[in-house]
């Protein structure tokens, strides 16, 4: 059975909501969230940051421990998820229905979620067709999740072969143009990709796509995430 959007009735602001995504996407691939990672992810000062993050406790959308680590709160992690929600089902619509690759699309998507209400997403995802994942992979809150399980790229040894699962959030975010370079590389969900080498000197991996022998940073290859 899937799950319909949480009735939350009153939205933070669209600053707000872009400290609890990218908050819930650092802690989704088991990162730790500190001031400084948010400050690079949304292109702000620390000064910018900490004055956020001091509201957001105050209104207990966020805890900070004594090692200065940042987690959600339970009501914080419902909206986060709940925006996450919108911006995954926007890209879904923008790639299979009007077109977009999924760069434009992820674009696109981070304008148009803080415009959507709940019901509006609930409708756009049945008109999609309930998928389960946004266009790099990455599950839609509340569908039913994908069966089977992952394992991350670089741990794939030389001649062994397997298909992309899904792009990590984080790596979107952090190594600008990925999305781009993998889909001028033939990267796609399902795709099969074939290990040839991993060089630790170098700190590169590369794999064959399509025919194509593909090299990319070490950092990035366990971000992509494939079938185990």
């Amino acid at each position: 059975m899937l799950a319909s959007a949480p009735d939350i009735t009153e939205m933070p602001s669209e600053a707000v909501s872009r400290y609890l995504e990218a908050i819930y996407y650092i802690d989704a691939e088991g990162d730790s969230v500190r001031a400084s990672r948010l400050a690079e992810w949304l292109g702000v000062s620390q000064a910018t940051v900490a004055a956020a993050l001091r509201r957001m406790s105050e209104n207990e959308l966020i805890n900070i421990s004594p090692q200065k680590e940042i987690s959600l709160t339970s009501g914080g992690r419902e909206i986060a998820t709940e925006i996450v929600r919108r911006h995954r089902i926007a890209e879904r619509w923008l790639t299979d229905v009007l077109g977009f690759d999924w760069l434009t699309a992820d674009e696109e998507a981070s304008r148009i979620e803080h415009a959507l209400s709940g019901q509006v997403a609930d409708r756009l995802h049945d008109l999609i067709g309930r998928p389960r994942t946004c266009p790099h992979g990455n599950p839609i809150p509340g569908a039913e999740p994908m069966p089977g399980t992952e394992r991350s790229l670089v741990t794939l040894k030389a001649g062994e072969k397997s298909r992309v699962r899904r792009i990590s959030e984080v790596a979107e975010h952090e190594v600008p143009d990925l999305l781009r370079f993998l889909g001028n590389h033939g990267f796609r969900l399902g795709v099969e990709v074939e290990a040839v080498e991993l060089s630790r000197g170098a700190g590169t991996f590369t794999v064959r796509v399509g025919g194509e022998d593909v090299a990319m940073s070490v950092e990035v290859a366990r971000k992509i995430w494939i079938d185990a």
